[in-house]
């Protein structure tokens, strides 16, 4: 396991596991990063070591059976990593679907960070559709108890994350949320004498132009200000506690949770080709996608900086910081026999600077 162990070392400094689940999480690593995708069997195939690749596949079902990942270390790594800043947007979503053979519903919070969040804590939900309150609720004081409150600028969500019990927890713990409403939830009018739906104070607008409701309005039980965008489509709908004038570019950093789950599925690491069902090893899964995925941002960073992603004509650059380092990392762990300085060179982005 020689041409990993310029890897082993870089996790062995960041984690407290023995050698042997230290040597299996370099070896998966650098496998997921080969076939792109996190199919079990595809990996076995390019597992490093002399096993033949059906022993290496029995060797992954026991890691994901029997061995213990919790998340907390993983994002005590993940911060000091990335540079995140003093002040994070949080970024609250759900991704679901068909997951090889079920449907798998997981509520993510994560931190915008340069075009794309990165992933910090999740839930697997024992259900399909919107999570609850009390999912919510869990998810933040487990980030409490890890990084605690002071980090938090603001907190963004899609419109399933409302309702009275929500909002009042938000309000009472100081968290600052930019978060979406429906178009049709009834807001009083400005002398509170009738409620009507959010989009009537809107329709007045040129599409693509933002306004701020004068007065602070009544939603999930605490008011807050109102703010909208008319769309072609769906008008946009903001209700925040705070700084309304910021709200919306706070609220579009929200859009780089669904970048994430791009870069987590068939654009990156191709999640749905998964055939775990247990939801203890879907998390172990997520834990190694996070890895991986932070380590192929923060190359990308590099390379970026060092020479700039070209930007489209639509004014996109032609990749995100993501595919450009998971492009380059795929080059070197393909080609490990020639490319060992270069291998070695990129494990120094999974140390903090």
């Amino acid at each position: 396991m020689t041409e990993l162990s310029p890897l082993i070392a870089v996790l062995t400094a960041s984690f407290d596991w023995h050698g042997a689940r230290m040597t299996f999480v370099a070896q998966f690593l650098a496998a997921l990063i080969r076939v792109r995708t996190v199919n079990l069997a595809e990996i076995a195939t390019v597992f490093c070591g002399d096993a033949k690749s059906e022993s290496h596949y029995r060797r992954i079902q026991r890691f994901f059976k029997d061995f213990s990942l919790a998340r907390a270390p993983v994002i005590g790594v993940i911060t000091r990593l990335l540079p995140l800043g003093e002040q994070w947007i949080l970024c609250l979503d759900r991704t679901n679907g068909p997951f090889g053979s079920v449907n798998i519903n997981i509520l993510v919070l994560a931190v915008a960070y340069k075009g794309v969040a990165v992933p910090l804590l999740w839930m697997l939900l024992d259900k399909r559709g919107n999570s609850h309150t009390s999912e919510r609720l869990a998810l933040l004081k487990h980030f409490w108890v890890e990084l605690g409150h002071d980090r938090i600028r603001c907190l963004t969500a899609d419109r399933e994350c409302i309702g009275t019990d929500w909002i009042k927890f938000l309000k009472r713990h100081r968290i600052h949320f930019r978060i979406r409403i429906r178009h049709n939830t009834n807001l009083c009018n400005s002398r509170n004498t009738c409620a009507l739906p959010a989009s009537r104070f809107f329709r007045h607008l040129p599409l693509g132009e933002a306004s701020v409701l004068p007065t602070p309005r009544r939603v999930g039980g605490m008011r807050g200000w109102i703010i909208g965008v008319r769309l072609k489509d769906d008008d946009l709908i903001l209700s925040t506690d705070h700084q309304p004038h910021t709200a919306l570019d706070d609220y579009r950093q929200r859009w780089q949770i669904e970048t994430l789950f791009g870069c987590l599925k068939r654009r990156g690491f191709d999640f749905e080709a998964t055939h775990l069902t247990d939801p203890e090893r879907i998390s172990k899964l997520l834990v190694l996608l996070t890895l991986a995925f932070c380590w192929c941002s923060r190359l990308g960073e590099w390379q970026h900086d060092q020479k700039p992603i070209p930007v489209k004509k639509h004014g996109r650059p032609a990749k995100r910081l993501f595919r450009h380092g998971l492009d380059k990392l795929r080059n070197i762990v393909s080609n490990l026999a020639v490319k060992e300085p270069e291998f070695f060179w990129a494990t120094t982005f999974l140390v903090s600077t």
